[in-house]
């Protein structure tokens, strides 16, 4: 028997503590499986903002409720992601 490949998944986060009454830890906005998850994907890239493929953090994350904000004993892994994605903004082309 065929096995069907696992469908496509995706999380968002938004991490703003500048703004006026920003939150104190990233915060998932949006998140998907299938057909969902490309959007979030697409409407990421189209828009500029920057995706990174984590299984595991995308899995640790997956059981948040959208606008929940991070829990404690992940902001080390999320850290570790936005520091990678920070580095890549810092050495791309304006």
């Amino acid at each position: 028997m065929a096995r069907t490949p696992p469908r496509p998944s995706a999380v968002a986060l938004r991490y703003a503590p500048e703004a006026p009454f920003g939150d104190l830890a990233p915060r998932l906005v949006a998140k998907g499986e299938g057909l969902l998850a490309e959007r979030i994907v697409a409407l990421a890239k189209q828009h500029g903002i920057p995706v990174e493929r984590d299984p595991d953090l995308l899995a640790a994350l997956e059981p948040l409720q959208v606008d929940q904000l991070v829990p404690p004993e992940l902001f080390q892994a999320v850290a570790i992601m936005l520091a990678a994605i920070y580095r890549a903004n810092a050495g791309a082309p304006s």
